[in-house]
């Protein structure tokens, strides 16, 4: 039963993702600690906390809905900076495909919870 964000599923795997990246930021050059970094570390972070403050409106599915596609977008800008941090050659080639197939999946599932809200609204 879920009684609160921290039950779904995509919330945790998102906050599980957002420490996974975090700590990947400590192999990247200091040189991109105000670009890539920083991009990096605000996106991760940003799909779970728009996650549960989407949850905490749940009760107006407009704006439940609104959180889940700023987290999707999240998602989906998570995938071209990963793509950039292994294209610079900053961590080893399938190091960053694991993440960025997370990442899709992570956005898949975000999808289908907008499709599938109904489901979940009486929670």
């Amino acid at each position: 039963m879920i009684q609160s964000f921290n039950d779904l599923d995509v919330y945790k795997k998102s906050y599980a993702l957002a420490i996974e990246i975090n700590k990947l930021c400590l192999f990247i050059p200091s040189s991109e600690r105000y670009d890539l970094i920083s991009q990096m570390k605000r996106a991760s972070k940003s799909i779970p906390a728009n996650i549960a403050e989407g949850y905490a409106k749940k009760k107006f599915e407009k704006e439940f809905i609104k959180h889940l596609i700023i987290a999707m977008g999240s998602a989906n800008e998570m995938e071209v900076h990963i793509s950039f941090v292994k294209d610079f050659e900053y961590v080893p080639k399938n190091t960053a495909e694991l993440l960025i197939n997370d990442y899709r999946i992570l956005g898949k599932q975000l999808h289908k919870l907008i499709d599938n809200w109904q489901t979940y609204s009486k929670v």
